[in-house]
């Protein structure tokens, strides 16, 4: 069974979402049999690529807010991350564009990487404040992960994975969503936002028990129907 998992790497709800995911996941009974794919989602797409800018200024300025709220609402979000169990140190945070650490993200796919590495990422923006937005920065955090750091620079001196980024983004539009984290599974349910554990453990066992045939629990020359012809017993059974 397939879940995809749409998020951008600099989306706090992300990580949680992620987290509450995993540990929906640890709990279901057909784990081993469950593929989970990352998938690319910006947020700002717009944003200049080698720039950075303050996370509170950004967040101050795009909802209007004065910085001490836009502070005070960085706290609290600490609060609901350390609920998950994740550390989260906003203070001082910058963002800025994250399609080349999206492209490495594709990268590590291909290369069966694609969990340590996106875990590596969120841990570095979220945790210790490392950068993902400088090409010396994201190489180094993927080789730590696990990544050939000569690969991963080969692809941010080029433009691989560019498109793979923008075709994640197209086809999350059209599946509606208009915001991360968005989860997909099976194919036919799909999940918006951080929701709880309990939510995810539900939707997996739905998905499993409808994508699975019913089993035969007996078999041989009992009575039944084939297309439009039944068999009727010619003698009464004793």
């Amino acid at each position: 069974m397939l879940v995809e998992i749409w998020s951008d790497l600099v989306c706090p709800w992300c990580y949680i979402g992620k987290r509450r995911f995993e540990k929906a996941l640890a709990g279901f009974d057909h784990r081993d049999r469950v593929e989970v794919v990352h998938r690319s989602f910006q947020l700002d797409p717009s944003a200049p690529h080698g720039e950075v800018r303050d996370q509170a200024e950004m967040l101050s300025a795009k909802l209007g807010m004065p910085p001490e709220r836009v502070r005070a609402l960085n706290t609290e979000m600490e609060h609901r991350a350390a609920e998950d169990g994740l550390e989260y140190n906003l203070s001082g945070g910058t963002v800025g564009n994250t399609a080349d650490a999206h492209r490495l993200i594709h990268l590590a796919r291909d290369a069966g990487l694609q969990g340590p590495v996106i875990e590596a990422f969120y841990r570095a923006h979220f945790t210790d404040r490392r950068s993902l937005f400088d090409p010396d920065s994201l190489v180094e955090l993927a080789a730590e992960a696990g990544l050939d750091p000569g690969a991963a620079r080969a692809v941010l001196d080029s433009d691989r994975y560019a498109a793979d980024v923008q075709t994640d983004q197209v086809e999350a539009q059209q599946l509606g969503a208009t915001g991360v984290p968005f989860f997909v599974v099976d194919g036919r349910y799909g999940v918006s936002g951080a929701q709880p554990t309990e939510t995810f453990t539900q939707v997996l066992a739905r998905a499993w028990a409808e994508s699975r045939p019913p089993v035969t629990i007996a078999a041989g020359d009992g009575d039944a129907c084939d297309g439009d012809a039944c068999a009727v017993p010619t003698e009464p059974r004793g």
